[in-house]
Parts: C-alpha cells; structure tokens; sequence
C-alpha cells in the first residue's frame, strides 16, 4: 500500500478529523526522520504513535512501545491489543512476559536498555522504537535510561519521542538530532479541552463553600483580587507579632479554606464532578476518605453500586478472606459503594486498579489521590482539586511548580465527555492568590538531563567499546549537550565521571586497563543504583549456602531505605525486644542470626568500597539499610499479610500494604536479577526460589496483567 492511500486509509478509520500538530507529526513520519511531539495531556499524542506503528507494520519491521512505569505498560498493552489483535502484540515488564517475539512490543524503558546493553537478539529487525513520557528524563533516578536508550539503539531504528509540553522542546530536538540524524521537532501548547482555573472558599458567615474564577484572561479575576485584598487588610488586626490585643478580642478572618465534605458539595452543586483532589499526603487522602463516609455523602445510584461492587470482587478472586480482612477492604468497598476513593502508593496495586477501573466507568463522584497519580495511569477527570498550593520539599514548604500544577491540572477535561476542564484551587488564609494566578500562567518548564555514567553503565562501556569511542558515547548524551552550552565550570565533565569510575573499576579488580575481568563482566548483568555493592557481595560469595527467605532478606538491603524520622528510632530499639510483639514470623533464631551475620558483611564491604570512591571523588552509593530483611525474609517463608504487616510495624514503624508489596516487588526483581546469572549455580537456584516465595498472595497480584473490561 502507497504512503498516501495509507495514511487515507488510517484516517478515514479514526472518524474525526486530525488537529494540525498530528497532521505535521504524520508528514514527519512518512519522511522516516525522527519525531519528537511535546503536546498537553489528552491532546492525542499516542495517535502519532499508532500511525507510525501502523507503518512499520506494513514494511514488516517490528516496534518497541516504552513507558516508564509497568501500570502504564499494562494499559499500552491493552490498547494496542484492540487495535492491532492479541497475536500482534506482545508485553515485556521484567516480571511479564507475553509474546515476547510479536511484531508490537510494550515494555518498560528499562527492558530496551538492558536488551541493548546484552545484544538481544530481540533487536533484529527492530525498526521503530516509541518513547512515551520521554520527559521522564529528567527523572533523578531513572532519567538516564531514556539517554542510554537513545544513544545505544542501532543507528537504523527511528524514534517517535512523545513528551508532556515542555519549554526548551527545540533544544531537545537539537540533541535528538545530533544523536539519531534528522529529528522533526512537533510542539503543540494548546490544551484539548479549554481549562478554567476557579478558587473554593468559605466566606464567614455563610453555610456553603462557592466557587469563584481564580483568572480573568491573563490576570487575577476581579473576585480573587477582592479577596486577597480583604485578606491582606484583616491581618493587621489579627493576632501577630503587631496585635495589641488578647487573642479572643481579634476579629476572625473574612474567608477559611472549605471542609472536604464542603468542597464536595459545593463542586456537586456546580455539576463540577467527577473530581480527582489532589493530597500531598497518603495519611491525608484516607483521611478525607474516612471523613467524607462519616459526614453520610452518597454520590451513586444502587445499580452502580452493584457494577463497583462486581469490578471489585472479580478483581479480588485471588484473595484470601485473612489477606482482605488485613487490608481492610471492607471499608474501602464501602467508601467505593458511595462513590468515593483514595489513590496512593500506600494501597496495594490490586486496590488502586479497581479504583481505577471505577473511576473510568464514571462510577466514581471523587478520588483522593497523592500526585503519583498525575505520573501514572491515564485517569482524566471533569475537574481536579488541590487541597493545597504548597507542599513539603528538603527545603521546607515551598509553592508548587509551574511544571508540577500542569502535570496535575492536565488531568482536568475528558475528551468526548466534556466541553470544558476545570481546576479548582482551595482557598488557605497563608496564600496570596496573586502567587497561585503567577503559577497557573506560567509557561511550561524546561527539561534537564539527569544523566550520569553508572558503574554498570561504565563496564558495559567497556565491553563493547574501544576507549576513545566509550568517551564519544558518554559525550553523546543530552547532560553533556547541556553542559557543553552552559558557562564554564559549571559542572565536572561526564568523561571524568565515567573515568573515575573506571578507575574505582580496575582498583577492585573489574577491570585491567580497558579489559573487563570475570568480576567485570559479572557487574554488566546488575541494573541496579547499588550495582558495585551488589557484585562485591557476590564476590565475597555474601549469598552463599542460604536459604531462599534468608537470600531475599539480604537483599532488601539493596532497595529498602527507612524513612529519616524512623531512623533514629530504629537504630535506638534494642534487637531482642522488638521481636516478641510479633509471634509466627517462621524465622527462628538461627535464620535472624544469619541474616544479621551477612548483612555486617555487606556493610562491611560497603564500607572498603567507600574508601576507594572517596580517592577517586566518586559520589556514594545508597547506604545498604537492613531494616526490611526479617520482615521480607517471613514473608518469603510464607506467613500472612497481617503478620508480616504486624512484624513491619514492630520492625521499622507503621508500614502500608502499599509500600510492603513496591519494596517486596524490588526485592524479586533483584532474585531474577541473580536467577538469570547461571555461572552463580546454587545461587542462583536459591535466588528464583526466593523469587517465587515472594512473588505471591498481594504481591503476586501486582504483577499480573489484568483485562480492563
């Protein structure tokens, strides 16, 4: 088929006419450059993606769809499957793999840059790789990948790079270009869906919260400035380093922040749902959860009760009663049952899937969610909330972004369902709302690399480049493009990063000159931020004649890392008195002393591999923190959710389900790790059995694709 009558063909199949950036963006593909669209959430990105997937099809070469997060894989994969047929499509997640060697394949970033680094024979014919969200290279602990990606992919295979609108777009185009060849840069900063930005406040005196608009054009609306103002004026006479008077006699101020059940309903007065109200706070949106339940408010008729509560029970068919009752999944039905949800990395994934489920149907009037939300999943809603304008950062509070309120604002407006999106900032008397009208207007943020050269990184360098093309390659990447355009002295060249590296590398025997050792090669299978740590440990033979509980508890000091305020806490607990809160953890003293042993062995070795970074001004790794290994370990040996949740609460303070099964999942991901590295044999037995103990119940769950209908 003709490019022309194809592309006819794909439009005429849509059944809608294409906005003028899509046009441009399918014109660029059909010239076989590389694509880089920066457009609004919901603008219609991925129907770029679809076109170009669509191509390649036709000529038989094969396509990479990436993603950064698995949730978002899994979605991907659905979509994809519906247009172009199950047998078509294929889904690799590190923990899934379903048809690995179709035409189509989805899969996190990190799964292409690891088949790069191998030679996967999965790249032959490979001729289109989709980056989605590329904007998540500026992610400070993953955003290198999407670097090493670009850079390592065969010279051959085109990109189409869909990023959220970012401000320097022609400046990333200009590395993409000098990287991959000829790059047409496809920018498009005009939303989908018209947003309105509106201020939620009490007055006093009144029973209801109202709803203002927060902008008139390009300036504070009339409203908000007669607020601010009387705001402004009010405080001189309230309680203050100036106020003269007692407490009692101050006048209370003119306006307050509206009660989440006030803001509720005075959004379902405005026909303002279904709304998604940001928290900065996982405690916080189970809270407003709580609270909204105990006020009585209702948003669901009885016949969407019964469809919530079958998207539920289906999706829970795997779930031992013992597990939900832990989870406290009767409540959390009840709030679904009236319309009502939270959404944070606290709730296991099988929880957070249902809410979305629900709320995908329209069968939810709000969701609570952490800003995790706005980075994830595809959840579009009429209008989105935010409780506050500020939140905690190392710096203390500070005023959200300009980048950080668009990510979340994006969400407002679904398209086909609404004429018009809406955003809704809630009144606080600390705010002046001139600073919230200066964030709301601002233009989109620059994108800045976070690129820097692993040890891993750095000996598949090694392996696979002679010296002076290994510093080219590292040259190559958009923070040395950056750097390279930046006053000097600003920053430590890359190179000498990666040479320092090098250096730390041949000093502890992974490599002699430029040539890798057994040890070397060992380092290029570990993807991991503690990569040189893990392959010392190894080394030390740390994970030898183990059983599969006590292997897994090992390694979770690789991936866990307590909280500050817990830490002093931790460290001041004595050993012998935490232990007996919790009874049945199946672990014994025996396996407790081994994992104690081996893991002063690790930090011992940490400690030797310091020495030599400092010498070579190589920043540290993440300290290895053994506070989750006996937990991790019981699991592994098979106990129940609420015991292990009893024992993390005895071990490391307050833990979530949430936050059990993402470390849990790290800990498995780190068994496949060392399953797959067959010269370890006995090690690498135990570490698939360690997998599979702890790969199950909720954990298990987080792992499985599941269809959306």
């Amino acid at each position: 088929m003709s490019i022309l009558d194809y592309r006819r063909e794909f439009i005429e199949g849509l059944g809608f006419g294409l906005d003028r950036f899509q046009l441009d963006a399918i014109e660029a593909v059909d010239k076989r450059v590389n694509v880089l669209v920066s457009a609004p959430t919901g603008a219609g990105k991925t129907l770029v993606a679809n076109y170009a997937i669509g191509r390649e099809l036709e000529r038989e070469q094969r396509t990479f769809y990436t993603t950064p997060l698995k949730a978002l894989s899994n979605q991907k994969y659905h979509e994809l499957c519906e247009l172009y047929g199950t047998e078509r499509v294929g889904l690799l997640t590190g923990d899934t793999s379903i048809n690995r060697t179709a035409p189509v394949v989805v899969m996190t970033t990190e799964v292409l840059r690891n088949m790069l680094l191998t030679e996967s024979d999965q790249l032959v014919s490979l001729g289109l790789v989709v980056l989605d969200e590329v904007h998540y290279l500026q992610d400070p602990f993953r955003g290198g990948v999407w670097e090493e990606v670009l850079i390592l992919t065969p010279a051959p295979v085109r990109f189409v790079a869909l990023s959220a609108t970012i401000g320097n777009a022609d400046f990333l185009g200009a590395w993409l270009s000098e990287v991959r060849g000829p790059t047409t840069v496809v920018i498009e900063r005009t939303r989908p869906i018209v947003l309105h930005n509106h201020l939620a406040v009490m007055k006093r005196g009144q029973p209801t919260a109202e709803i203002h608009d927060l902008l008139d054009g390009q300036r504070l609306s009339n409203e908000a400035r007669r607020i601010d103002n009387l705001m402004k004026s009010s405080r001189k006479f309230r309680p203050g380093p100036k106020w003269q008077g007692a407490k009692s006699t101050a006048p209370p101020p003119p306006f307050r922040a509206p009660r989440r059940s006030e803001l509720m309903q005075a959004l379902e007065r405005e026909d303002l749902l279904p709304v998604i109200v940001f928290i900065f706070s996982r405690a916080a949106c189970d809270d407003a959860v709580h609270q909204l339940r105990r006020d009585g408010l209702l948003f669901t008729k009885p016949e969407e009760r019964r469809e919530i509560e079958s998207i539920a029970e289906a999706r829970l068919t795997e779930f031992s009663a013992e597990d939900l009752q832990a989870l406290e999944y009767a409540d959390f039905v009840d709030a679904l049952r009236r319309g009502i949800a939270m959404h944070h990395a606290g709730m296991v994934p099988a929880f957070r899937e249902i809410v979305e489920t629900c709320f995908e149907r329209n069968l939810l009037a709000v969701v609570f969610a952490t800003e995790t939300l706005a980075l994830g999943v595809n959840m579009p809603a009429r209008s989105v909330a935010l409780e506050r304008f500020t939140k905690y950062s190392d710096n203390g509070r500070q005023f959200l972004t300009s980048a950080e309120f668009a990510q979340m604002t994006g969400r407002a407006g679904r398209r086909g369902l609404d004429d018009e999106g809406h955003a809704i900032v809630c009144f606080a008397s600390d705010l002046a709302l001139h600073d919230v009208g200066r964030v709301a207007l601002a233009p989109p943020a620059d994108l800045h690399s976070s690129f820097r050269p692993t040890y891993n990184f750095t000996a598949n360098l090694i392996n696979h480049f002679d010296y002076d093309t290994a510093l080219d390659v590292v040259q190559r990447s958009f923070a040395q493009f950056e750097n390279d355009r930046r006053p000097a002295g600003r920053k430590r060249p890359l190179t000498d990063q990666m040479i320092a590296r090098h250096h730390v590398l041949e000093e502890l025997g992974y490599a002699k000159g430029w040539t890798l050792s057994a040890d070397g090669q060992l380092l290029r299978s570990i993807y991991h931020e503690c990569d040189l740590l893990i392959a010392e440990s190894i080394s030390a033979g740390v994970f030898e004649d183990l059983e599969p509980a006590e292997l897994a508890g090992l390694l979770s000091c690789f991936v866990y890392e307590s909280k500050r305020s817990t830490r002093a806490v931790n460290a001041a607990k004595h050993v012998s008195t935490k232990k007996k809160r919790v009874h049945h953890d199946r672990l014994g003293q025996v396996r407790r002393v081994s994992i104690s042993e081996r893991l002063r062995e690790i930090s011992t070795i940490a400690v030797t591999v310091r020495e030599v970074e400092e010498r070579y001004k190589v920043p540290h790794f993440k300290e290895p923190d053994g506070h989750f290994s006996t937990i991790i370990a019981a699991w592994a040996r098979g106990v129940t959710l609420g015991t292990v949740l009893d024992l993390a609460d005895a071990e490391i303070g307050q833990t979530s389900p949430g936050d059990f099964v993402r470390n849990a999942k790290q800990v498995a991901d780190l068994c496949e790790q060392l399953g797959r590295m067959r010269h370890l044999t006995d090690v690498a037995d135990v570490a698939l059995e360690a997998r599979d103990a702890v790969l199950r119940s909720v954990v298990a769950g987080a792992s499985s694709v599941h269809p959306r209908d």
